[in-house]
């Protein structure tokens, strides 16, 4: 790994501090950058996740979905949590701390929004980072491609469908050409990107064109994510310094629901007897989340300043340390998985 990623905690750390600071610092500048929209999408975020997208979908082989009939068991641990666990106990968590639990903390308004944006981190399983994770884990590298590729796929007509549902659920009025134009935007058209590059790139006997260019992108992925970081908490700059509260109930629910992911989906892939160069992969597939896509669609649909935004940047503050602690915890416990077939 390069320094970026060997030290991403400390770089998104010091990214946040920067963005609030620049904030309170700027605010009329922080002001224009967020007034920079067109049809409810803001310009400069989206260049900024799609610098941060695009390296990694051109790692996204689709070609590779061919081979997954010789291991199914951890793909399909891998869509169970992603899309039938996952978006609905992040819904229940958020409803039962927003409405009961911190009902006389937070106004209804505002729980509603906080709820929706942990509803779209939810719903937006891991396609960038994950990488990382498997990479630090000793995951197969092919195995996790699969994965990732199967997911985006899904991803593709799955993430509007569910999004729309529990945040209906969750009486939040949905303009579904937003959301829709949002999946278009942040994983369609990228994906198609990634595809298109990897064709040129990629002759099918040498690969070193195409990994030459990937291990090239990889610090401009890194710096985009960054960027995204301290523009994010730079719009949310007085908030969160006027209200360090909201971080912390926001981070409570956001921290169980990670833990208690992992838990079950770790138990799962011990249970079925998963090897664990899948097992871990599947696992933090499953646990962290697509944050670019999650804030991108937050924005796009309440606002820059909204508690959904807020919500899913928090949930950027959170993913990292946390998913840090987990891929330690996956690499010790690493006796606890054989050799047996995925």
């Amino acid at each position: 790994m390069g320094v970026f990623e060997r030290y991403l905690t400390l770089w998104v750390g010091l990214c946040i501090v920067a963005g609030v600071t620049l904030g309170n610092l700027f605010p009329g500048l922080f002001e224009w950058f967020a007034a920079q929209e067109v049809a409810h999408v803001n310009i400069p975020v989206a260049l900024f996740i799609w610098v941060m997208i695009y390296p990694m979908m051109v790692q996204v082989d689709f070609f590779a979905i061919k081979d997954v009939g010789k291991k199914p068991k951890g793909l399909f641990l891998t869509l169970f949590i992603n899309w039938l666990v996952k978006p609905f106990t992040m819904a229940a968590l958020g409803w039962l701390f927003f409405r009961v639990i911190f009902a006389d903390l937070v106004d209804p308004q505002t729980a509603t929004e906080y709820i929706a944006g942990m509803i779209l981190l939810g719903v937006a399983p891991c396609t960038a980072m994950v990488f990382v994770w498997s990479h630090l884990t000793e995951g197969d590298a092919n195995y996790t491609l699969v994965q990732v590729s199967v997911n985006d796929l899904i991803m593709i007509f799955a993430f509007a469908p569910i999004a729309g549902f529990l945040l209906g659920v969750s009486d939040v009025t949905v303009p579904w050409d937003t959301l829709l134009l949002s999946v278009l935007l942040y994983v369609v058209i990228p994906l198609v990107a990634g595809v298109i590059t990897r064709k040129k790139l990629d002759s099918g006997t040498s690969h070193e064109r195409l990994n030459h260019f990937i291990h090239r992108l990889k610090p401009v992925s890194i710096a985009g994510l960054l960027a995204t970081v301290v523009l994010l908490f730079g719009f949310q700059a007085e908030t969160i310094m006027a209200q360090p509260l909201a971080i912390v109930l926001i981070a409570i629910p956001l921290l169980i629901q990670t833990y208690g992911i992992f838990a079950i989906a770790y138990a799962a892939a011990r249970a079925i007897r998963l090897p664990h160069n899948v097992a871990a992969p599947a696992c933090m597939i499953g646990t962290s989340n697509f944050f670019e896509l999650a804030v991108a669609v937050a924005i796009s649909l309440f606002g820059l300043n909204s508690g959904a935004a807020l919500a899913t940047v928090v949930g950027v503050l959170v993913e990292v340390p946390v998913m840090l602690t987990l891929v330690a915890f996956a690499n010790r416990t690493r006796h606890w998985f054989g050799g047996a077939p995925a």
